[in-house]
């Protein structure tokens, strides 16, 4: 389930930069033609697009934050309550790291 969360999150954020965007090719491509109004409606819409994006790029960073942390904090336990296992996988993949780098 995590992982369905970060997906839609990422999706959100490519979303809403896409929106941004094509807020801004439009702005550029109509600012030459708009004058008053018309410019300031434009403006407005991608402030409102970059808010969009910062909010749901803030949202998502500190979703990953949170989900590292758990990472770390749950590591730290295992690595407490099974020291000997542990040493004993650290060796392991060490050992297999060496015959990989061995045969370069």
């Amino acid at each position: 389930m995590p992982r369905k969360t970060a997906t839609r999150a990422q999706d959100d954020l490519l979303a809403d930069f896409q929106a941004l965007v094509t807020d801004t090719e439009k702005l550029l491509h109509d600012s030459a033609n708009l004058a008053g109004e018309q410019a300031d409606e434009l403006r407005l819409q991608i402030h409102e697009s970059l808010k969009r994006a910062r909010d749901t790029l803030r949202d998502t960073e500190q979703n990953l934050r949170e989900r590292g942390q758990a990472a770390v904090d749950a590591t730290e336990d295992y690595v407490q309550t099974h020291p000997w296992q542990s040493v004993g996988v650290a060796a392991g993949i060490g050992f297999l790291l060496g015959l990989l780098a061995s045969r370069r």
